[in-house]
């Protein structure tokens, strides 16, 4: 069943952002070679799955988190279309924790889960859910604007798609992210700088 959430009626120039989490990722995280970090072989798979989901989608850009398994999930579905990827360096991952202090398992999601209730927490070489947040949002209204009533692909990572559907609307909390896997496909619907749906499209 496909994730619906709606507001008001329908309009005729609604932009779409189709944020694609990136696919399963090689290699251990170590801080230092994070954007670097390719797909492994079940993660290639994936991302043949997810162009044909958007097979159909006319999609007028492609923009991209500059982390190299941000940018594989959606390079093929530029190249299907003879479309570039713009990376931003603003999309990156957020970096919840510097390698003085480091984080694993449950401590891990116990940070992730603390940081989406006191915004402004930031542990020691990492980066706040605001302060990670108010740094990719600029992005996405300019989106909004450069490409009113089109449809963009956005590759990205699971902790700031969430942060930036939660801008919009707080109900994409720690829980939605927990939901989400790698891939995973999200239309989202704007009316200006306004959420009025919510689809996912991945299943």
């Amino acid at each position: 069943m496909k994730h619906v959430i709606r507001r008001g009626e329908d309009a005729v120039a609604r932009t779409k952002l189709i944020f694609v989490r990136h696919a399963e990722s090689a290699g251990p995280f170590e801080p230092e070679n994070d954007r670097r970090r390719g797909l492994t072989e079940r993660g290639q798979a994936s991302v043949s799955r997810a162009r044909e989901i958007l097979r159909d989608v006319t999609v007028d850009a492609v923009v991209s988190s500059p982390y190299q398994r941000a940018v594989l999930t959606v390079q093929g579905l530029a190249d299907e279309r003879g479309l570039s990827v713009t990376c931003f360096e603003e999309l990156r991952e957020r970096r919840l924790h510097g390698p003085e202090y480091p984080l694993a398992g449950e401590h891990f999601l116990g940070a992730i889960q603390r940081s989406f209730k006191d915004k402004h927490l930031a542990l020691p070489g990492g980066e706040s859910f605001e302060g990670a947040q108010q740094r990719a949002l600029p992005v996405i209204k300019q989106l909004l604007r450069e490409h009113h009533g089109q449809t963009v692909v956005i590759g990205t990572h699971g902790n700031i798609m969430a942060m930036l559907l939660n801008a919009f609307d707080e109900q994409y909390d720690y829980a939605f992210w927990r939901s989400t896997t790698m891939p995973d496909l999200y239309e989202a619907a704007f009316e200006g700088e306004q959420l009025v749906e919510v689809r996912r499209l991945w299943s």
